[in-house]
């Protein structure tokens, strides 16, 4: 009678007890720790302000000279528009069209309005190019904050903690249904099962993000907690939802898809640390498709700015609700795979 080892087929081993698969494994793993370092450290090493939008009010004719001077510093780090009014350039600020504002005075004293809200990186490069291009015209320049952040969110961190957390709960969860699931669902019907039963843990999710952020920490307004629920509750969905399409179509290496995607591309271009005008271009213009990016500016834009800029962030990450719902679904039953352990 034949027993159960001369059923399997033989292991392909590199070394005792290191299949070749597991060696796969390793490397790919070895791969996106040293993809990690690089982009994280690629993206922080060296922040240089960057064509940092910035509106210019002066009096009389002097603002478009004014405009000229500040857009011919070297390296180019401010992009200045000239505008007719303060009140005009502090609703560019609040809508999140400008990162600052300069307020020239008829003497020798000028303005400078930030938002700290945004993050307090960009307020300080822009104090400090300004402070110099004032000193060496003999004129003297004070900051205002006139969009700040809470008094429990240093320096509008809170945001980018928050839709990481969110992210990482999404594709955590993705995978660890696929790992002992199955990678692929045998049924499209059983594909609806686990989107739908991620759909309720991103319910959860996002009330518990919002709630631990607001209510409970006190790190957000309180006031924007069902806002923050509905946002985190889609943030998380689309991560684990393509997450999960990404095992469907390539298994297991989907889970490190995902973490390139998520996390080695992601959070470094989120806006956290250093938002978009301090970062390497290519950091800069990948942020706002990724969801940790997407996330932490939606979150900003609901709790600091009455939404300015939430609308396209939302638009994003239902993109990737929906290419993930709809990739699993056409992925499910193709080739299914046992769950770790299984034994069918």
């Amino acid at each position: 009678m034949s027993t159960h080892g001369q059923h399997e087929a033989p292991r392909r081993e590199l070394l005792p007890g290191v299949t070749r698969r597991a060696a796969v494994l390793v490397v790919g793993v070895l791969l996106l720790q040293l993809g990690f370092v690089l982009s994280y450290v690629g993206a922080f090493h060296a922040p240089v302000p960057r064509e940092v939008p910035l509106a210019v009010v002066a009096p009389g004719d002097a603002a478009d000279q004014v405009v000229a001077q500040l857009d011919g510093l070297p390296g180019r780090p401010l992009e200045a528009t000239a505008y007719g009014s303060e009140g005009d350039a502090r609703q560019a600020l609040a809508d999140r069209d400008v990162d600052g504002v300069l307020l020239v005075g008829s003497g020798s004293q000028d303005t400078l309005l930030v938002a700290g809200a945004e993050g307090g990186a960009v307020a300080t490069a822009l104090e400090q190019v300004l402070g110099q291009a004032d000193a060496a015209q003999q004129r003297t320049l004070t900051t205002t904050d006139a969009v700040r952040a809470g008094d429990g969110d240093a320096r509008g961190l809170t945001a980018f903690y928050l839709a990481v957390g969110w992210v990482v709960g999404g594709y955590l969860v993705a995978s660890i249904i696929g790992v002992s699931a199955g990678s692929r669902p045998a049924t499209r019907g059983r594909a609806g099962t686990r989107l739908a039963a991620l759909a309720v843990y991103a319910l959860v999710s996002g009330l518990g993000g919002a709630l631990i952020a607001g209510p409970v920490l006190g790190a957000l307004d309180g006031g924007h907690t069902l806002a923050l629920t509905l946002l985190g509750a889609l943030l998380v969905f689309a991560v684990g939802a393509a997450t999960a399409a990404l095992q469907v179509w390539t298994g297991l290496v989907g889970i490190g898809l995902a973490i390139l995607a998520f996390v080695v591309l992601g959070n470094p271009s989120a806006g956290g640390a250093y938002p978009a005008p301090l970062l390497p271009p290519f950091w800069a213009a990948i942020g706002p498709w990724l969801p940790p990016g997407a996330g932490t500016g939606a979150v900003r834009g609901i709790v600091y700015f009455d939404g300015a800029g939430a609308g396209q962030a939302v638009a994003v990450l239902a993109g990737y609700a929906v290419a993930g719902v709809l990739a699993t679904v056409l992925g499910a039953g193709r080739g299914a795979q046992p769950a770790i352990g299984s034994p069918v």
